[in-house]
């Protein structure tokens, strides 16, 4: 159900550096991840890991990422990235009730949603206590507190959580009548597929899961 692509390797270009550490790339566009997948990328400096870059919003020549920490990058560097990978956000067409929790921070690796809700004449609700900017004005903005209410009007939920507080998110939604629901769950994903070698394991999926193959997008019903 969830949406994957064939895995390629290539060059994109830094064009430029925004105030929340997001950045906007250059590169083909068989190349652009979808909502949820993401590219493993070499930053070509002294810094041994590699950046796992998410998608904020596709652009003509490229896509703009979700912010991206722990990394200095400068406008004009070119990285050879790899991807897309993974499986990303799969709406169901018969969405009309989108609601899209952002439980850790940042709602940009979510925002790919909104658009495609819209399309379909859904209405959108975003959970998040971080301050956004750029939404459409269609789009209700709601505080992570009102969880309880909205998962009572909503017919879909997706989610971005990092792995570490998945037993916060499991105590939020018990107990309640729960809509369809996808979830991204972010971990450390340095070998990128292929190597297996268990740094992203999801252990509280049964069997395990590898985070980085098998998701980053699950089926709610995964866990």
């Amino acid at each position: 159900m969830l949406y994957t692509s064939p895995m390629k390797t290539m060059e994109l270009q830094i064009e430029q550096i925004y105030l929340d550490g997001s950045a906007q790339f250059s590169c083909p566009s068989e190349l652009i991840p979808a909502t949820g997948q993401y590219l493993l990328a070499d930053s070509r400096s002294d810094q041994p890991a590699a950046l796992i870059l998410f998608p904020r919003e596709s652009t003509p020549a490229g896509f703009r990422s979700a912010p991206i920490e722990g990394f200095h990058l400068q406008p004009g560097a070119r990285l050879l990235a790899r991807g897309p990978l993974g499986h990303g956000f799969s709406l169901p067409s018969a969405a009309r009730k989108v609601a899209l929790f952002a439980f850790d921070d940042s709602s940009a690796r979510l925002r790919g949603l909104i658009p495609m809700a819209l399309r379909q004449n859904a209405a959108v609700v975003l959970l998040t206590n971080a301050a956004e900017e750029d939404l459409p004005e269609a789009v209700e903005v709601q505080p992570a507190q009102a969880l309880r209410d909205v998962l009572q009007w909503a017919d879909f939920l997706a989610i971005d959580i990092s792995r570490e507080r998945l037993p916060e998110l499991k105590k939020a939604l018990a107990g309640s009548n729960l809509p369809a629901i996808q979830i991204l769950v972010r971990a450390p994903m340095p070998c990128g597929c292929l190597a297996e070698c268990s740094v992203c394991a999801l252990t509280s999926a049964r069997p395990w899961k590898m985070i980085c193959k098998e998701g980053p997008v699950f089926d709610g019903v995964d866990f």
